[in-house]
Parts: C-alpha cells; sequence; structure tokens
C-alpha cells in the first residue's frame, strides 16, 4: 500500500504540471480567438480529483456521489438531492416522479401543467413524455419569465401542476407562484438548471418547489461535464426520483451495500418471496452519473460563490454599457427581491432599432464572439412541436415569445471573460453601435 499511494501521488503532481503546461494561461487574441458565450472553468484541482476517483476505479456512483449529494443539498437549502446524468433527466425525473402511484395525489394522464411557451425543449419534453397537457403561457420581455398575471386565465379544473424556468438565472416572483400554488394546491417544479446560486429574497432558487432541477453541462453555473440533480424536501418524493433514476427498483440501499432495510428477503411478489434489491416499484431508467463527474463536482461546487461573483461583475459591465442604447434594446431585469446569479446578458431589439438582430449577431460571429438565441423562442414554431400532435392549450396571445423568436440573443457573462475579453466585446459592440 505503502508503495501504491506513493505511486498515486507522483501521479497527481504531474498532473498539476500538466495542467500548467497545456491549460494554463491559454492566450487570447481578439478577433481570432474564440471569445465562448459560455464554459468550464477548472484548474488542476478538478483533473486531481477525478484521476484520483479513476484509479480506485469505482466508475458507476458512488461514494463521490454520496459526499455530492449530501453537500450540494446542503449549500442550497433543501433536505436532499438526487444526482443524475443531465439537467434534462432531472426534468425528466421530477416530472415522472409527480406520477408515482405512492403518492397520496398522483397526476394522472391528462391533467394540465402550466409552463412557458418560451422555453428549452427539456422543460416542457417530460410534460409531453408523461402524457400531462402543457398549457403554455406568453413570458415578460426584459425578465423572459412567465406571465404571472396570466395563471388566473390558464387555470381549470384539470391543473395539478406548475413548472417554471428561472430564465438565464432571473428569478420568477415567487411571492405570486407560491401564493397561486398554495391556494390552489398544485404541485411545484422549478427548473432551476440555469439558476444555480440565484436568490429570491434571500433564499436560493431551487428550495421554494417540491422539486428542483439543476444542470451541471459544462456551459451552466459549475460543471461536471454531463450531470445534474433533483433538489427535494420530501423523504418520499427522494425515494421515488431515486427509483426512477435507478431502473424504478424498490430498494434504497447506497452503492455496495445491502440489506439496509434488514429484511431484503423478506418482501412478497404475488404471494412469494424475492429480493427486495430486483424489486421494482417504478417504470424507470437508468439516470445515474459516475462517480467520476461527482468528484469533479465537489470541487466545483467549493469555486461556486468565486464564480458567481464574477458572473455579477461581468454583467453589471455590459449593463453599464448598454444604457447608453437603451433606446434601441430592451434591456434584462430582475423583480424587486430577486438576486440574480445571471447565465447570460440577454437583449431583445426593439421594433425602432436601425438595425436587425441578425446584423448584430453576424457582426460579434464575425469577430469570433459567440452568442445564441434564448432557446426556443416560442418553441410551437418549431418543426419538432408542428409536426407532432399533442395535447396542449395556449392561454392567450404568446407574441412576446415570437418577438424573441426573432429579435432576442444573448452573449456570456461567465467567470472565463477576463477584463481582456470583456473589453474587446464592448469595443465590438461599440463599433457596430456607432455606426
Amino acid at each position: 500500500m505503502e508503495k501504491s499511494e506513493q505511486l498515486k501521488k507522483e501521479i497527481l503532481e504531474k498532473i498539476e504540471e500538466y495542467f500548467e503546461l497545456v491549460h494554463r494561461n491559454r492566450k487570447f487574441v481578439p478577433g481570432e480567438t474564440k471569445l465562448n458565450y459560455a464554459g468550464r472553468i477548472f484548474d488542476a484541482e478538478e483533473m486531481k480529483a477525478m484521476t484520483d476517483s479513476l484509479l480506485d476505479f469505482t466508475l458507476t456512483y458512488g461514494k463521490n456521489c454520496v459526499k455530492f449529494e449530501k453537500e450540494f443539498a446542503k449549500f442550497v437549502g433543501t433536505k436532499f438531492s438526487v444526482l443524475t446524468n443531465s439537467g434534462s433527466s432531472a426534468n425528466l425525473l421530477a416530472v415522472s416522479s409527480l406520477k408515482s402511484y405512492k403518492l397520496e395525489k398522483p397526476l394522472k394522464d391528462g391533467d394540465e401543467v402550466i409552463t412557458p411557451a418560451c422555453t428549452f425543449p427539456t422543460t416542457l419534453n417530460p410534460i409531453i413524455q408523461n402524457n400531462l397537457t402543457p398549457v403554455l403561457l406568453d413570458v415578460e420581455l426584459g425578465t423572459y419569465n412567465m406571465d404571472l398575471s396570466l395563471l388566473d386565465k390558464a387555470l381549470s379544473d384539470k391543473t395539478r401542476a406548475v413548472m417554471i424556468p428561472h430564465t438565464l438565472g432571473n428569478p420568477n416572483d415567487m411571492n405570486k407562484i407560491m401564493d397561486f400554488v398554495k391556494k390552489h394546491g398544485l404541485y411545484l417544479i422549478e427548473d432551476t438548471c440555469d439558476a444555480l446560486d440565484s436568490k429570491y429574497d434571500g433564499k436560493n432558487m431551487g428550495t421554494f418547489g417540491d422539486l428542483a432541477t439543476v444542470s451541471f453541462f459544462p456551459a451552466h453555473h459549475m460543471t461536471m461535464g454531463e450531470g445534474g440533480a433533483i433538489l427535494i424536501n420530501n423523504a418520499l418524493l427522494k425515494t421515488i426520483v431515486r427509483s426512477i433514476r435507478d431502473w424504478g427498483r424498490a430498494c434504497w440501499c447506497d452503492p455496495g451495500k445491502s440489506n439496509t432495510c434488514r429484511q431484503r428477503f423478506e418482501y412478497e411478489i404475488s404471494g412469494r418471496k424475492y429480493d427486495h434489491k430486483y424489486m421494482y416499484d417504478h417504470i424507470g431508467y437508468n439516470l445515474k452519473p459516475l462517480d467520476i463527474q461527482a468528484a469533479m463536482g465537489l470541487v466545483q461546487l467549493e469555486k461556486l460563490p468565486e464564480f458567481t461573483r464574477k458572473r455579477k461583475q461581468n454583467f453589471a459591465k455590459l449593463y453599464e454599457f448598454f444604457k447608453e442604447y437603451e433606446k434601441w434594446f430592451i434591456l434584462p431585469r430582475a423583480v424587486d427581491k430577486a438576486d440574480p446569479s445571471w447565465f447570460a446578458f440577454v437583449l431583445t431589439a426593439k421594433d425602432n432599432a436601425p438595425f436587425t438582430k441578425q446584423e448584430l449577431v453576424n457582426h460579434l460571429e464575425e469577430h469570433k464572439i459567440e452568442t445564441r438565441p434564448l432557446f426556443a423562442g416560442n418553441i410551437l414554431e418549431h418543426p419538432g412541436y408542428k409536426n407532432t400532435k399533442f395535447e396542449h392549450r395556449i392561454v392567450g396571445e404568446i407574441k412576446n415569445s415570437d418577438k424573441i423568436l426573432k429579435d432576442t440573443f444573448f452573449v456570456g457573462v461567465y467567470p472565463g471573460i477576463d477584463d481582456k475579453r470583456m473589453n474587446f466585446m464592448v469595443k465590438t459592440f461599440n463599433e457596430f453601435l456607432k455606426k
């Protein structure tokens, strides 16, 4: 063991050397090096943690995953978190869990779920995939969150849940949403994939709903490569989510353990004794993460507060610059009590702007500054949804979502945008707008 530990130490020291040689201080040449809208921020510590996990060769869900779930829930402020292989899988697990027969009032086929029309596909898709009916509402320009003035109009005798993304890290007005769901006895799912470490009235997003989802894709606030999590306060919901994630099985033992319930072989199926580790409570999937991902996540989680500080700093710099051009743009805004950790800086060209969104985007991209549209805009306009029949309702007009499809885009504020990159971005915007 002494020799193996010494060898491991040497390997990890070599990783530090490799990081310094290959990854540290990558050169940025304005106009030549791509200025990404997002990306992973890491150093040798993540690489060492992942290599240490690889040398142990646990591979699948293991001790790092168990530790991360506890640390992550503690950081955000929920009782539990359940790791999964992506934020999209987290959304699927969250919605699917609410149909479990183990709940006192599970969702049934045809029940309605209120959600915005301007959204990311995997916020909407689990509603459709679970044979539920999405009720689509327009969003507000500026906040880009669901127009809460439409909630009462959206309500019907089939309404059972609300699923809200906090768009680009911008919290919804949680006082209004919580009043609505409590008054009508509805489930609430928060899609917090873009809003990790954002707060409303001092509380982290992801702590308000029955379930909340998080993504650890490299573009997000912290990363495991791929990866996601579901945040939960209810012990029964945690058990259901874990079951559906783990093939639907009934067993709740941690990895490498057996007979936690002390009656593993006493359960029955059709009057016969059966091994509880191989009993199945739900029709589930295998959506577990790898232990090497959680090893990286534990290091990233320690850095998250600093990541948040830099995001806010970059957002503030861009906002200060664009105040000069507010006559041509709808600038991003947050509601009272919201403290966003912005995922990006979003702009919508006003109707009176002397240029089109696409002309500005082309200028930025020609100078190697990455842009992205605001997700799908009005998602119903996309081929997959126009050419697929699924039950849904639209409440009022969704003209803002249509405008977003046409006139909205965003650029990055992630921590990898240092002063040199930020100054170049502002300069490039200014060159176009001064014309």
